[in-house]
């Protein structure tokens, strides 16, 4: 088995256009991603990143990540639903980010926002 290092400072398609650099494209990757049932028995359905999830309650569920970011300043995205029937869902966060795990609450989104298992909770995490 022969091992290689590929070292390039920018990268295009074949048409010589839609040049990144290397730094763009390592920045804009997510680094962890998670997509989890929040019913019930907690579990993620696929994961990179992401060693295990923590029920710490209604809707309340702490990600932890495989590999540490180098600071708290990430990015997290995220979105939470229930049924076709029942989609009124957000995923809000929690002010808590340390490098290795981050805490998220789905939330039933009507007239007063409130604390809610979902079946699908899918996050996403951006930065260094």
């Amino acid at each position: 088995l022969i091992m290689s290092t590929l070292k390039v400072n920018t990268i295009q398609n074949a048409s010589g256009g839609n040049a990144s650099t290397v730094d763009n494209i390592q920045q804009g990757i997510a680094k962890a991603w998670v997509n989890f049932n929040g019913t019930g028995t907690i579990a993620m359905r696929d994961s990179f990143n992401v060693s295990s999830i923590t029920d710490n309650g209604t809707g309340d569920t702490t990600i932890t990540l495989t590999n540490a970011m180098s600071n708290t300043n990430y990015a997290v995205t995220g979105a939470s639903g229930q049924s076709s029937t029942d989609p009124f869902r957000i995923l809000g966060l929690y002010n808590s980010f340390t490098t290795t795990t981050f805490r998220v609450l789905s939330q039933f989104h009507g007239d007063a926002p409130y604390g809610r298992d979902s079946e699908l909770n899918c996050c996403a995490v951006f930065g260094d």
